[in-house]
């Protein structure tokens, strides 16, 4: 047996032969890495690409949506399949709570009183079977009352505001529970109260606060058409939210082309104002009555609705001409057409002058321009 001198047996003791190896193996790692780096970085800068895109996609899509009347008793059948021929894929789903004129209250899910889909059993139910069908779900809870707006809401003194306002932190965070136990996907926190959400700006943003630590969806609120530059709060919002009532024209049969004339200073305006907020517009609610001069004053057409006929022709070229003008704006993120009666339950006993476009030309429309991608 021959015997190497200790100098050189020192180095082929088996640790350091181990050593010698591992340095081997982190060199040619470190080689490796060297080489494949650029290629690593352009397969990264590929997968982050293509996120991207994907965002950028879900940012443009459209929301394609109705609101969906509560209904005064269960359904009989499923309602969305209606819904879906129509290629909706939204709806807004809208418990009422009621303010007796001048009482500083709010009333909701009176059971003994109020329609079944006004009622928590019926809300539930509603967006559950929505979800089923493969819609999403915007909850809409807003305040009625009788012979009044809640735009011009108003309390003389400070502690009725109080009772109020205790009254409607309670129905709205109710309504936001339910919404997060049921995943719902956008909540609207309230409907045209022009008067309060300036006069009353510390509740607003207290009760966006306290919905924000319940509910995680997105969050939006309705602003009245000539009150929406004035809402103080939409940086604590994702959306800025407008029930687009504009009025366009007095003419009681315009051609489709005055309408789309009449568009575009209230369109450039909202995408001013878009682009200053750094959000996108939906129309929360948005539609026309099924008579002459639909694209007019629609809060007047409405008191006296009983004296006019019915014309088809003047909705359909109403929603045609808003189509027209929005679909393509960045700024503007689709909405929910105002309003869609399942199974013919909750109207208010004329549903052919009325706002749905159900069984109508602007049924057709709609369809058509929800079905694009």
């Amino acid at each position: 047996m021959i015997f190497a001198p200790m100098h050189i047996a020192k180095d082929f003791h088996p640790s350091n032969l181990k050593k010698s190896k591992l340095k081997w193996f982190l060199g040619i790692g470190v080689l490796g890495i060297l080489l494949l780096f650029p290629y690593a970085l352009t397969f990264l800068g590929l997968m982050q690409t293509k996120q991207s895109d994907k965002i950028s996609k879900l940012a443009s899509e459209k929301i394609k949506g109705i609101n969906f009347v509560a209904p005064p008793s269960p359904f009989k059948e499923n309602p969305f399949r209606e819904v879906l021929e129509h290629h909706i894929e939204w709806v807004s789903v809208i418990p009422y709570a009621f303010t007796p004129k001048n009482k500083a209250l709010v009333k909701y899910n009176q059971t003994d009183w109020q329609w079944w889909g006004e009622t928590r059993e019926g809300v539930r139910h509603t967006i559950q079977l929505a979800h089923q069908n493969g819609l999403k779900v915007m909850l809409k809870p807003q305040v009625y009352i009788p012979g009044a707006w809640t735009g011009t809401l108003r309390f003389q003194s400070e502690a009725e505001w109080k009772s109020w306002e205790a009254d409607y932190k309670k129905y709205i965070l109710d309504m936001a529970i339910l919404s997060s136990e049921y995943k719902v996907e956008m909540f609207c926190l309230g409907t045209e109260f022009s008067a309060s959400v300036k006069e009353r700006l510390p509740f607003w943003l207290g009760l966006i606060q306290d919905i924000r630590s319940i509910y995680s969806g997105k969050l939006i609120y309705s602003a009245n058409w000539d009150h929406y530059q004035e809402t103080p709060f939409w940086d604590r919002l994702d959306y800025i939210g407008i029930s687009a009532y504009f009025p366009l024209t007095e003419e009681v049969h315009p051609e489709k082309e005055v309408l789309m004339k009449a568009w575009k200073p209230w369109l450039e305006s909202m995408k001013s104002f878009s682009k200053k907020l750094g959000k996108k517009i939906i129309f929360t609610e948005f539609g026309y009555l099924s008579v002459p001069g639909a694209a007019g004053k629609t809060w007047e057409l409405e008191q006296k609705i009983d004296q006019l006929p019915m014309d088809q022709t003047a909705q359909e070229l109403a929603y045609e001409a808003l189509f027209l003008q929005f679909w393509e704006q960045e700024f503007w993120g689709g909405g929910f057409v105002w309003k869609w009666f399942p199974e013919g339950q909750g109207h208010e006993g004329y549903p052919d002058k009325d706002y749905t476009p159900q069984g109508k030309k602007a049924g057709l429309v709609l369809k058509n321009w929800y079905q694009k991608q």
